[in-house]
């Protein structure tokens, strides 16, 4: 809890720097010159006018967060513009007659929040081809998660989705964590688990929960508990596995354990790797279903095959999408990372959360091949 206090008070300092200098410098515009005559008090009360009132445009258009987002960008970029003109004029040795730096500052951090905007708005096909010794048949495994329901699309747009994804043909999909969000409607959740329910696989549909599947703020504020979501995916067909292992075909193993937000936030147990493997038969090939990737140590000792997780959104925005590693609240932030013989992967999620941009990543499903090694 006090690192979050930490992270929000430093966010809220930056957002204020932020907000002071990218004032300071629209006031060096031509046309806020010419307008003011060069009165230092009329540039300031213009540029603040400018900024501070966009800023305000901004948290009601999209809200608090992603206004901070934007107005952080405008800040990083104008400060490596000013950067780079500085050196300009040292090497030319003579200022420039207008105010380039700004300029491009504009331009730069405009193009990258769109860009940002359509990465995260848009879902990518990313997929991996792994190799085992151990004896199984070839596998193709669709794996998604933090789809946090009702963000970036409705249930409709969750529909769409799905049907990309059954294109693909998977022999099982496994959904690994943040399905729905704390704002997410009974209306979409109930949709959703009927889009889910239509897909057609060899082994069926796998599902974990994520720290927002079960609500942060309790069934009244988005109308279902924990407990009607497992029930509503079940009659769908899903298998929700919670600290549970699937045998598949008596070849392989799904293992979905609780999510480390029981541990973290709860005050709760969760089963060690230790527990869950304990009567597993190593022989076969084990996948692990574990929303946060954040116990590699203990998966990678435990022997399992396969880790997928999601959480971290992929580092979202750059140049900040190390900060989870940083802290030490994950163990990597995206992508594929082998420990003795332990492959792991976490997805960058075919949704967002607060923050409606991806600077550092993009949005994804992902397609796992799987094949004995010859």
């Amino acid at each position: 809890m006090t690192m979050w206090i930490i992270i929000m008070w430093t966010t809220l300092i930056i957002t204020g720097m932020a907000l002071v200098y990218v004032s300071h410098r629209v006031c060096k515009f031509g046309f806020i010159r010419c307008l003011t005559k060069e009165n230092e008090k009329r540039k300031a009360f213009i540029g603040g006018g400018i900024v501070f009132g966009g800023f305000g445009v901004l948290c009601w258009l999209l809200n608090f967060m992603n206004a901070i987002v934007c107005i952080v960008y405008f800040a990083l970029a104008w400060l490596i513009c000013d950067f780079v003109f500085f050196l300009a004029e040292k090497l030319r040795k003579r200022p420039f007659k207008r105010y380039y730096s700004g300029f491009f500052a504009v331009i730069i951090a405009f193009a990258a929040l769109v860009s940002g905007w359509y990465l995260n708005h848009n879902v990518w096909r990313t997929e991996y081809n792994l190799v085992t010794a151990k004896n199984i048949e070839n596998l193709k495994i669709l794996m998604f998660a933090d789809s946090h329901l009702g963000t970036t699309f409705n249930a409709d747009g969750f529909a769409e989705h799905i049907a990309t994804m059954q294109a693909e043909n998977p022999d099982a999909v496994v959904i690994v964590g943040d399905y729905v969000d704390d704002d997410t409607s009974l209306e979409d959740m109930r949709a959703s688990a009927r889009a889910l329910g239509s897909l057609q696989t060899k082994y069926g549909v796998y599902f974990v929960f994520g720290n927002h599947d079960k609500g942060y703020y309790g069934a009244a504020h988005r109308g279902f508990s924990a407990d009607e979501l497992i029930a509503e995916l079940q009659k769908n067909g899903i298998t929700v596995l919670r600290d549970e292992t699937a045998l598949i075909a008596d070849a392989f193993y799904i293992i979905g354990r609780h999510d480390f937000s029981e541990v973290k936030e709860m005050h709760r147990q969760r089963k060690s790797m230790a527990e869950i493997t304990a009567e597993l038969d190593m022989n076969k090939y084990s996948i692990v279903l574990d929303h946060q990737p954040a116990d590699y140590a203990a998966q990678t000792k435990s022997g399992v095959d396969l880790v997928l997780s999601g959480h971290t959104h992929g580092g979202q925005l750059w140049p900040f999408n190390q900060v989870g590693k940083w802290i030490g609240a994950n163990d990597r932030i995206y992508g594929y990372e082998k420990r003795q013989n332990t492959d792991f992967i976490v997805t960058s999620g075919i949704s967002d959360w607060a923050i409606k941009f991806k600077t550092g990543t993009k949005s994804e499903y992902v397609v796992l091949n799987i094949q004995k090694k010859d």
